[in-house]
């Protein structure tokens, strides 16, 4: 009866510990929309790992401080919150194995027309990369494709 209870605790504790990394996962990506909404970009920066590594059709960037100089050079600064833009991420796949996982979701970008109204500008989808490192998880690389409307990578991998 023991090793039946030892066996049941051990798969129990593997489950929790999976959910935790998914939940943890999910906070990233969570993290990294508002972050990026807020145009935050050193606290967007620091979601990645030391070599971490964002590309896309802004550029490319490796490491914290690169991307953090991507995106101020790239993406604008909103003077307020009537003006800015939402960043929705969703749909996500993730397959985690030990400290390192894969990830896709589909992202959407909306912005407001002349009346304040909402309307989706682009669709995509992220390709992750994943590592835990200090007992977080980060991005070790981000690929973002540009879907709707379409748009080739311009970028190699």
């Amino acid at each position: 009866m023991e090793a039946t209870t030892a066996i049941d605790l051990a798969q129990l504790e593997a489950r929790v510990s999976r959910l935790e990394d998914l939940d943890g996962i999910w906070r990233l990506f969570q993290d990294y929309r508002r972050h990026l909404d807020q145009r935050d970009f050193a606290a967007y920066s620091q979601l990645f790992a030391a070599d971490g590594e964002w590309i896309g059709n802004l550029g490319r960037g490796k490491g914290p401080v690169e991307i953090e100089a991507l995106l101020t050079r790239t993406l604008e600064v909103y003077p307020d919150d009537s003006t800015r833009t939402l960043h929705l991420v969703d749909n996500p796949v993730i397959e985690v194995d030990g400290d390192r996982a894969t990830a896709t979701s589909t992202w959407v970008y909306i912005e407001r027309d002349e009346e304040d109204r909402p309307y989706l500008s682009l669709i995509g989808h992220y390709e992750d990369v994943l590592t835990r490192a200090g007992g977080r998880w980060k991005f070790q690389r981000r690929v973002a494709y540009l879907d709707f409307p379409y748009e080739a990578p311009a970028f190699a991998l």
